[in-house]
């Protein structure tokens, strides 16, 4: 007796979501089918009921992974609003953490997988790139100010995220050996970023009153 479309759909969705932990746990290449199906729950056998390739397998797990870290920046900018926060001071502190340090189980992909996307297929690589233009384009609309040229905004953003990134991976490499490092990089980083953003707010206030 054959399994219905919607519990296909689940045990689809039941692979996808035990091989993102599985990938960002120990990367793409550390991981065989094999065991990826058994944490799923699965026999290795069923894995072609699904996906064509391992390669297929990773592109659907990138391209699950960048929608969910979307939803989860859209509603923490949304909090955020609803708050009277600002959105970008939230978001370093989330991003440079203690809690998001250690959540290598989820957290943004784009730092979760950005040390295995070379080694990947083209069509993982362009569901990585994709998900790295749509974030640089939202950081964008987060650090405009009203003076700001479209150019000057996304330059600010792209330095912005890619200072946000490098050291949450900086931390994350030492953290075992070297947990005080790793501490005083997230500090220093999330200091450094707030620093950056009042100057921005103050730049703001001051456009908006001439």
């Amino acid at each position: 007796m054959g399994v219905s479309k919607q519990q296909a759909a689940e045990n689809r969705r039941a692979i996808i979501a035990a091989a993102e932990t599985l990938f960002r746990e120990r990367g793409v290449d550390g991981v065989g089918l094999a065991e990826l199906m058994k944490a799923a729950g699965f026999t290795q056998g069923g894995f072609y009921n699904h996906f064509k390739s391992k390669d297929d397998l990773v592109r659907a797990v990138l391209d699950e992974a960048m929608h969910a870290g979307a939803d989860a920046l859209e509603t923490a900018v949304a909090q955020s609003a609803a708050m009277g926060a600002n959105p970008l001071t939230r978001q370093i502190d989330w991003y440079l953490s203690e809690g998001h340090r250690a959540d290598l189980d989820a957290g943004c992909p784009l730092s979760g997988f950005v040390g295995d996307v070379r080694r990947l297929d083209d069509g993982a690589r362009q569901t990585f790139t994709a998900g790295l233009d749509w974030n640089l384009k939202r950081f964008t609309e987060l650090v405009r100010t009203p003076q700001m040229t479209d150019e000057a905004a996304r330059q600010t953003a792209v330095a912005l995220f890619s200072e946000m990134v490098g050291a949450l991976l900086l931390a994350r490499a030492v953290v075992q050996t070297d947990p005080v490092l790793s501490d005083e990089i997230l500090a220093r980083g999330r200091a450094h970023l707030h620093a950056t953003v009042r100057a921005w707010s103050r730049r703001r206030h001051a456009e908006s009153h001439r």
